[in-house]
């Protein structure tokens, strides 16, 4: 491949990561992915 072909595939992967991103914020996603994340912290630590 050439390099202009690796710098566009690498844009495009970009903007879709930030755009899935932005979509997840938008549909209020963090509090439950934060949730989960404290969940799974307790229980490896063995509080919860």
């Amino acid at each position: 491949m050439t390099r202009r072909v690796r710098n566009v595939i690498r844009v495009c992967c970009l903007v879709a990561g930030i755009v899935l991103v932005a979509a997840g914020i938008w549909r209020g996603e963090v509090s439950e992915v934060l949730d989960k994340a404290v969940r799974i912290c307790l229980e490896c630590i063995g509080i919860g």
